[in-house]
């Protein structure tokens, strides 16, 4: 996607039009790219208010079984943001690209640093907590 698109993208998104099929896993990930690059400072809580906001829209409740995941979507913003340091001399197209095909364009990416009894906990979906297979430190991409 070139940035034009992906700007385009973001304006659906946080005008709520996008589908609840358009919403996979690599817009995800083109979202927190985008926060975190080119967004307002505090890029999580902007992704935490447009993806609970959208998933209302969608007929998706927000729940302690379904909906927004806070450990999850921080996990994911820190390896984007990763992937951001490691690839800051790429021009914004050429990273998001190979962001999306890097380990994290994986939805089960995140199984690598929790549990799955850990990351689909009740305690994960509503707060953040540390992942117990793999440090954070160590996100790469």
């Amino acid at each position: 996607m070139t940035y034009e698109e992906v700007a385009a993208f973001i304006a659906e998104f946080e005008a709520l039009r996008l589908s609840k099929q358009q919403w996979t896993h690599h817009a995800h990930l083109t979202a927190g790219f985008w926060y975190l690059t080119t967004g307002p400072c505090n890029a999580l809580e902007t992704i935490r208010r447009n993806i609970r906001a959208h998933n209302e829209a969608v007929g998706t409740p927000n729940t302690d079984t379904g909906g927004y995941h806070e450990s999850i979507t921080r996990l994911f913003l820190a390896g984007i943001a990763a992937h951001i340091a490691a690839h800051r001399d790429v021009p914004f197209e050429t990273s998001l690209q190979g962001l999306l095909a890097s380990e994290l364009g994986q939805s089960a990416w995140p199984l690598t640093y929790y549990s799955r009894e850990r990351l689909f906990s009740v305690k994960a979906r509503r707060e953040w907590i540390e992942p117990d297979l793999k440090s954070m430190d160590r996100t790469e991409t």
